[in-house]
């Protein structure tokens, strides 16, 4: 069977439009960073390769090679993702009045929880590379900054919801407990400075 990662972006959006249960948000989400990732990655190369700004392609360098490892990780995710929803689909048919139906349907709920997770986790680093790269990049590829920016964010709040349609199925489980402790942090932290930057960028490119 095809990764959805390796089909057509058209094949994607078909498959997310379809009945199919996966692709869904969290593939969404995945693809959606990784964008971002992308854009910022695209910004920093364009920059470095110009010798106007050879003082800056050290750092510039730096940025591109973390920025292609979230992007690489971020598209792993969207089978990732998909892949662990199937047992979670599977334990929602077990017998209601089997015994062990619900640590299965516990330890189902949280591996779903895993890849929205690392996309939230992914997202957030680019958020840092994406300020660095409005502070380092051509004027001319600051769209492409605050766009990645704005992705960025999307991603953010799009894993969070994957995550917590789980987790508010385990009110007193540690374990989900702890995945909304570290959630919250991460959007409380990561989501004004990716508005931030593309609120930045939104009033640099206005008309004089």
């Amino acid at each position: 069977m095809e990764e959805l990662r390796e089909q057509s972006v058209a094949a994607f959006a078909e498959k997310l439009a379809s009945s199919a249960p996966t692709p869904g948000g969290g593939g969404a989400a995945a693809l959606t960073g990784a964008l971002a990732a992308a854009l910022c990655a695209m910004a920093s190369r364009l920059t470095a390769g110009r010798k106007k700004y050879a003082d800056r392609a050290e750092e510039l360098s730096r940025i591109v090679c973390r920025t292609d490892e979230l992007r690489q990780r971020l598209i792993t995710l969207i089978d990732e993702d998909a892949e662990n929803f199937a047992p979670l689909a599977a334990a929602y048919s077990l017998p209601k009045d089997d015994p062990q139906t619900a640590e299965a349907l516990r330890c189902a709920t949280l591996t779903a929880c895993e890849a929205p997770m690392e996309m939230l986790r992914c997202s957030a680093a680019a958020v840092e590379l994406l300020e660095e790269a409005e502070t380092l990049c051509s004027p001319l590829l600051l769209s492409d900054v605050g766009c990645g920016a704005s992705l960025a964010r999307c991603a953010m709040e799009c894993a969070a919801m994957n995550v917590r349609v789980n987790t508010r199925s385990l009110p007193e489980d540690p374990e989900a407990n702890y995945l909304e402790e570290e959630l919250s942090r991460l959007l409380e932290t990561w989501l004004p400075r990716a508005e931030a930057v593309s609120a930045s960028v939104m009033r640099r490119l206005q008309r004089p």
